[in-house]
């Protein structure tokens, strides 16, 4: 045996590299491990009293918990949450499939629905305020999270209906399917992605809708946390909430994606990809 033949049969110890790493770790995780560590440094070298570091905000959110001002509060604003979101998603998708069925009634909502969408739903706050009164307060947050969501829905539901193809329906008449069929078996799960894809974009906004809402039209929940820090000039304590509120829209968010999937589940999988990255 030669020299050569030994060589080629001698075992070389793997490589490991930074692609290798995050494929097998996650990209995620590791994107949220360098952003920590960027903002524990830069709070730490620079000082600004705006900007603590992560490790005095994630003390500060320990305490806040220990002093009960997370859990009760974060439990009134997903109760704000979830019906103001229940209520834009009915009704949103309800209107849109209106919308992109009828061209009648697409022409008759399409300008309010629009101008509602770019207006901004803030200003909407004290109209909301006077007509439930100050003892009612979870009614004008619910309304101003309807107001954050539901127009982002009807546009997207509306676009999935007219995104149907029409050979697709064509087909389907000429099997002799009558609306119902052709409504609940080709022109629904046709539009399902990018009804789905609405969703998505209306939880983000109910999310803020949620906090501006408890903010500036009744002081409580997480918004009320918020409120009392910063007129505290406590950043620690301002960071400390949002670090909770960005948690509650990510698994708001994540929840969705999970519904999705099981209705999407029919795609293929590189569609599914697709939307994902899109």
């Amino acid at each position: 045996m030669n020299v050569a033949t030994m060589k080629s049969r001698q075992v070389h110890p793997p490589r490991f590299s930074a692609g290798a790493m995050a494929g097998r770790v996650g990209a995620g995780p590791i994107g949220l491990l360098i952003g920590a560590i960027l903002w524990e440094l830069i709070g730490r070298v620079a000082e600004m009293p705006f900007f603590p570091p992560l490790s005095a905000v994630l003390v500060r959110l320990g305490e806040l918990t220990a002093d009960g001002l997370i859990i009760g509060n974060l439990f009134n604003s997903l109760g704000n949450l979830v019906i103001g979101f229940a209520i834009s998603a009915v009704v949103g998708v309800l209107i849109g499939m209106l919308m992109g069925a009828y061209r009648k009634v697409e022409m008759a909502l399409d300008f309010y629905v629009f101008a509602l969408l770019t207006a901004p739903s803030l200003v909407f706050a004290p109209l909301f305020f006077s007509i439930f009164g100050a003892g009612n307060p979870r009614a004008s947050i619910v309304g101003v999270i309807i107001l954050y969501t539901i127009f982002i829905v009807i546009v997207n539901t509306t676009a999935a209906i007219r995104s149907v193809p029409k050979p697709l329906i064509e087909m389907g008449r000429s099997y002799c399917a009558n609306d119902r069929q052709l409504f609940t078996k080709i022109i629904l799960p046709s539009a399902m992605p990018l009804i789905m894809a609405g969703l998505r974009l209306g939880m983000g906004r109910a999310v803020k809708g949620m906090i501006n809402g408890e903010m500036f039209i009744a002081i409580v929940g997480l918004g009320k946390v918020v409120s009392s820090a910063g007129d505290r000039f406590d950043a620690e304590g301002v960071l400390a909430v949002l670090l909770v509120i960005v948690c509650v829209a990510l698994v708001a968010v994540k929840i969705v994606q999970v519904v999705d999937s099981r209705l999407t589940g029919w795609l293929p999988s590189t569609s599914r990809q697709r939307r994902r990255n899109a």
